[in-house]
């Protein structure tokens, strides 16, 4: 089969490449998996970088999310067992976190569900207790990340301010139901959440951004807000100060997802079940930006890497190269 591996870490599109591999071996309590759509997530730069969290063994196939298909035919979510990620035909998955596809959405769109939804999920229910008529800033508002929370805010019954950055991400932004946005390229983010809610700030901040997103939150953080930290996109991990959390009584909440599936995979479950009704109602469907072949998925990587990409990338391994599939 067709794989993408990564023999040393670096940028994407100079680490990853194709080649012809022999599919991977389930082990015990796994299956194969032919790859449907495979999403591009920011991880995935990260571990080609090789400054993710979780370091898979060289080589090793990227690819943390697919829709992909079992053996009897059935369509299934799934977060590929590395070293064999998704950007490849096959993969292998644990048999026991497989999720079933929503009907509701074609290959792509399922896969884009996934980590980005469930994360979006988690925190903004599970973390942060995010109410009705409750104001939401979200960073990355465009983004594969951001556009779920974007989603998941509105279904909530959340006013939301969603910051970008360039006046192309900001139409998407407003595609996707932002209330207020907010280009951070050419506004004062600051005093432009001040201007939105009336000096008030946002009840709860969605921050997958870090460095300068970070610190902009804690300046605009209502009384009793919460921020929620996703990952540093930005590349700079902050340095919170606790007394500055302390003095305006706001709570700085992290959130892993992956560690639901060891610590809590019913909840897991619980939540695919709720993203699924709300995909069958249309009240979220995830922002599927590019369609691209396997062979477009080194490039794909480092589009995301660079951020210039909006919604989400997925990669079709039936998908050929002039678009059919």
């Amino acid at each position: 089969m067709q794989a993408w591996q990564v023999h040393r870490n670096g940028e994407p599109g100079e680490v990853m490449r194709l080649a012809d591999v022999e599919p991977p071996t389930p082990g015990d309590g796994q299956v194969l998996l032919k790859v449907r759509a495979a999403n591009v997530n920011f991880p995935d730069a990260l571990m080609c970088r090789g400054q993710y969290q979780v370091r898979p063994p060289l080589p090793f196939t990227p690819g943390v999310e697919i829709c992909g298909e079992t053996e009897d035919g059935r369509r299934v979510l799934a977060t590929p067992a590395l070293p064999h990620g998704g950007f490849a035909e096959y993969a292998v998955a644990d048999a026991a976190a497989l999720l079933p596809a929503p009907d509701a959405l074609d290959d792509a769109e399922a896969a884009a569900l996934h980590i980005g939804y469930q994360t979006g999920w988690f925190g903004l229910h599970r973390r942060a207790g995010l109410e009705a008529g409750e104001t939401l800033l979200v960073h990355a508002a465009a983004g594969g990340v951001g556009s779920a929370a974007v989603q998941l805010g509105k279904a909530a019954g959340a006013r939301v301010i969603g910051v970008v950055g360039g006046a192309a991400k900001a139409a998407v932004a407003r595609e996707l139901g932002c209330d207020v946005v907010i280009d951070r390229h050419t506004e004062d983010v600051i005093a432009a959440v001040k201007e939105a809610t009336g000096g008030r700030g946002a009840d709860v901040v969605y921050d997958p951004v870090g460095g300068d997103a970070y610190t902009q939150s804690t300046k605009v953080v209502a009384f009793e807000g919460r921020i929620v930290v996703l990952g540093f996109a930005s590349g700079t991990i902050p340095a919170p100060a606790l007394n500055h959390a302390l003095v305006k009584n706001y709570s700085i909440l992290g959130l892993h997802w992956g560690l639901y599936n060891t610590r809590n995979p019913k909840l897991v479950r619980h939540c695919h079940e709720q993203l699924t009704e709300m995909a069958a109602q249309g009240t979220v469907k995830p922002l599927v930006s590019e369609r691209v072949p396997l062979g477009g998925a080194g490039a794909a990587v480092q589009r995301v890497a660079d951020g210039v990409t909006t919604g989400r990338v997925v990669v079709l391994p039936g998908l050929t190269e002039g678009g059919a599939a």
